[in-house]
């Protein structure tokens, strides 16, 4: 057996074409663009690098791209006050403060400090609790894009196992809660996991999101399984390159000869997060001004 490749990209793209097409019916409804803030405290350069690439996909959706780029040594009060104006912005329907900040603000307090309505991060507590009891709300982006490759490979997954390698507050617990929602049953694995090989071997659909390098070894799978590989890692440089090659958390080749389709990494979960994140804007933006969003729209 060799696994079908799940393209994240080719994905990714067509959503993000939807949203630009919702986006400009928006903006004729509306009487403005959809709006994006993004706040970037600092100068980290992989942060530098997701701020320019968001503004780009925002301006290329049709939507409106607000940056706020504020100095590394930037006070908790500053940010929290950029913060509050941003709130209060009838322009700006979603907000994204660009993690991690520098050392000596307090990120979750910053987090805590924007609107739940314009969370489209999804990392705000009342986003959490509305996702785990339920109730509309945002979901994170990486989670929510797993879901939507998952449901466009598998349809229903009802009755389905499904394990999710990783407990994080960003990815795990929420995969772990819209698997759920799917009807799946689910199963969070991690570091304290006895027999995490066993446990993973049961699943129907595995999500790895540890952050470790080829952890998850072709063995540990089910035949047949559906794997959403999130992790992206560095290698150590070989000689004669600069960069050493990305991959996932899950060992692709051997994976590649047991699951039934597979993410790759790069080009499989990543370009999932940003045309998740337009898509959340849009929703954002629609319930501002109290418009209805075509139902299978995006």
């Amino acid at each position: 057996m060799t696994a079908e490749v799940i393209d994240g990209k080719a994905f990714a793209a067509q959503l993000r074409e939807r949203v630009g097409v919702q986006a400009a019916k928006f903006e004729e409804q509306a009487g403005r663009k959809a709006g994006l803030a993004v706040v970037l405290v600092g100068e980290d350069p992989a942060s530098q690098v997701y701020v320019r690439s968001k503004h780009k996909a925002t301006v290329a959706a049709n939507m409106e791209s607000f940056e706020h780029r504020l100095p590394a040594d930037t006070s908790d009060a500053d940010l929290l006050a950029l913060v509050e104006r941003l709130n209060n912005d009838a322009a700006v329907d979603g907000i994204l403060v660009q993690l991690p900040l520098p050392g000596h603000l307090d990120e979750q307090a910053v987090i805590a400090a924007i609107s739940p309505d314009k969370d489209v991060d999804g990392f705000h507590v009342i986003n959490a609790g509305r996702l785990a009891v339920g109730q509309t709300g945002f979901v994170p982006c990486t989670p929510l894009g797993c879901m939507m490759l998952l449901a466009d490979r598998l349809g229903d997954l009802s009755g389905l196992e499904a394990v999710v390698i990783g407990r994080s507050n960003i990815v795990g617990k929420p995969m772990a809660q819209l698997l759920l929602d799917a009807n799946a049953t689910v199963t969070i694995a991690h570091s304290r996991t006895k027999d995490l090989p066993g446990v993973v071997r049961r699943a129907d659909i595995v999500v790895a999101a540890v952050g470790r390098p080829e952890m998850v070894k072709g063995d540990w799978l089910k035949d047949g399984a559906t794997i959403i590989d999130v992790g992206i890692n560095r290698l150590p440089s070989e000689p004669g390159s600069d960069k050493g090659r990305l991959v996932g958390d899950v060992d692709y080749a051997a994976a590649r000869n047991v699951a039934s389709a597979i993410t790759p990494v790069p080009g499989g979960v990543g370009p999932m997060t940003i045309a998740v994140l337009l898509r959340n804007t849009l929703v954002a933006a629609h319930r501002n001004e109290g418009l209805d969003l075509p139902e299978g729209a995006l």
